[in-house]
């Protein structure tokens, strides 16, 4: 009877040794498998010439499970949020209709109360201030582990999210150059405005001639060469 007791004691402390080996293996298999999964998204993100539905398809996916899953959602989160304010930041540095407000054209299409471009460089200052507060906010730590703190999870998982998202990165010296494309548009749609606002305010006082702004004051004319030269 002793013996059957000890047998079956033995095989319980196996199967319990087993348990715990298999979840200890799985939990290395999973840990492996979201180190290579977030460091080849990272890969792609950080490439010259972005392949983005290579990267909407990593983003889209999940490819581990339980806490891991929660970790790897929360990287992805951060990323595409932080991804879609860099792309919308793109776009409207990149609008064409920005270089186009004081031409000729826009002159005789808009002028001369000019109502049409000036809200457009109202609307468009204030989404560059707010992409730009994003974007500096993205690059601190309480914003990128706001994706994470609210899980409920062990700080084992919030360690290795923190580890992985971050890694050797120094918060406080990122580069600046984005932040400062967005202060020089920011500057140009203001001389820009002024520009406008000093014509809608004298429309009397110019006219345009084949593809020229002409003026019948001379000390208006000076004033608008000057903003246009500080540009």
């Amino acid at each position: 009877m002793k013996k059957k007791v000890l047998i079956a004691i033995i095989l319980i402390i196996v199967i319990i040794i087993g348990v715990i080996g298999y979840m200890v293996f799985s939990d290395m298999m999973q840990e492996n498998k979201l180190k290579t999964e977030l460091s080849e998204l990272q890969q792609l993100v950080n490439t010259e010439n972005i392949d983005m539905d290579a990267v909407n398809s990593r983003l889209d996916r999940i490819v581990t499970n339980g806490d891991y899953a929660v970790v790897e959602d929360a990287f992805k989160s951060y990323l595409r949020d932080n991804f879609d304010n860099s792309i919308q930041i793109a776009e409207i540095l990149n609008d064409e209709k920005i270089t186009t407000l004081l031409t000729v054209e826009n002159y005789e299409n808009d002028g001369k109360d000019f109502t049409e471009s000036k809200n457009y460089i109202t609307t468009t200052i204030t989404a560059l201030e707010d992409c730009k507060n994003k974007y500096t906010e993205f690059f601190t730590e309480d914003k990128a582990m706001s994706y994470i703190n609210d899980k409920g999870l062990d700080s084992y998982y919030t360690d290795l999210y923190k580890n992985e998202l971050m890694g050797d990165m120094d918060l406080a010296s990122q580069d600046t150059t984005v932040q400062d494309s967005i202060d020089e548009v920011i500057s140009i749609l203001n001389t820009s405005e002024e520009v406008l606002n000093l014509l809608s305010k004298n429309q009397d006082a110019w006219e345009i001639e084949g593809e020229n702004i002409v003026f019948n004051s001379e000390n208006l004319s000076n004033e608008y060469d000057e903003l246009i030269n500080s540009l």
